[in-house]
């Protein structure tokens, strides 16, 4: 009975470990569950977008000058905020000398322009405060003459009648002194201020010299100001941007001006072929190299003014430059 108990015991054992290796083999063989997928890696920083990165960015742009250019400007400030709502952009208007003042000591970012700096009274200034910078070609202007809109009998003066009438020393006051033709009608004047680029290519272009005016006339900074005069008063003539009368082509009588070769007014086709002169002239914006070199912000401002320029220049009623100009602009920026 003893021997046949351990024979039993040792037979269960034997059948116990055969039942239990083939359990594991069995599972061994049975196949393994696949591993989770791995989490996509996180987006790198570069690749946020835009919009996250807009809403972020902070500062001010100081920018003043030209009341000519100030539309374009002021049109992309506004299109500017809109992606960039915390960056203030500030838009003076004092005129193209005015801008400059400011621009060659440093209180502004960006300068309008509708003439060139000065050599030596402007650059020089900028040179001795180490104010580097690029001037930006955005389009060109028809500076226009305007009369009020009851003036049914004129439509048009030669460049030597508006020398007659503003060069210094001028003794015209009435309108028949230009043309006998011409009403007994008392004449009112009404221009920008000395501190303008638009003064200072008007009196240049028909006086011979720039600044050279007479300087019984109403001057002033705001081209608005300007509006509301000559639209106000009977006999009145005065000049200023061609967008400015874009803007106000009922309130506003545009004349032709005819330098020899026939009566031209300004307009979209006869400011950029060279037909309308010698009132055509160019727009610049002139941007301190430092502040685009170090504070984003302006860099940001400026690359944006250079990519919606062409389409807002010609939006608010001027004549946009080429492409090839505005690649030359951002070479310029760069280097």
């Amino acid at each position: 009975m003893i021997l046949y108990s351990k024979s039993l015991k040792l037979y269960f054992l034997i059948s116990l470990f055969a039942l239990f290796t083939t359990f594991v083999i069995a599972c061994s063989t049975e196949e393994e569950p696949a591993e989770p997928a791995a989490a996509p890696a996180p987006a790198p920083a570069a690749t946020v977008t835009s919009q996250q990165d807009d809403s972020k960015m902070e500062g001010t742009v100081e920018i003043d000058g030209s009341s000519t250019v100030y539309p374009i400007s002021e049109a992309v400030a506004e299109e500017f905020n809109k992606l960039y709502p915390k960056v203030r952009v500030n838009v003076g208007v004092s005129g193209t000398g005015g801008g400059f003042k400011r621009f060659i000591v440093g209180e502004t970012d960006i300068s309008n322009a509708s003439r060139p700096m000065k050599n030596p009274k402007e650059s020089s200034i900028a040179d001795e405060n180490g104010i580097t910078y690029d001037e930006l070609r955005l389009g060109t202007d028809g500076l226009s003459v305007m009369v009020n809109p009851n003036m049914d009998w004129i439509d048009c003066l030669t460049v030597g009648e508006l020398k007659q009438i503003w060069e210094p020393g001028s003794t015209v006051t009435n309108w028949n002194q230009v043309r006998s033709d011409f009403p007994d009608q008392k004449m009112n004047l009404f221009g920008p201020d000395t501190d303008s680029g638009t003064f200072d290519y008007f009196t240049e272009e028909i006086n011979g010299e720039a600044q050279a005016s007479r300087a019984d006339y109403t001057a002033s900074a705001d081209d608005n100001v300007l509006i509301s005069g000559i639209s106000g008063s009977n006999g009145s003539l005065g000049y200023f941007g061609y967008a400015y009368y874009v803007e106000n082509v009922e309130k506003l009588k545009l004349l032709g001006v005819d330098n020899g070769d026939g009566c031209v007014k300004p307009s979209k086709e006869t400011i950029p072929s060279g037909e309308y002169t010698p009132l055509s002239r160019p727009l610049f914006i002139y941007v301190n190299k430092s502040a685009y070199q170090t504070r984003p912000e302006v860099k940001v401002f400026v690359d944006y003014y250079m990519e919606v320029g062409p389409e807002l220049t010609n939006e608010v009623g001027y004549v946009t430059s080429s492409a090839d100009v505005y690649n030359n602009n951002r070479a310029l920026l760069m280097k």
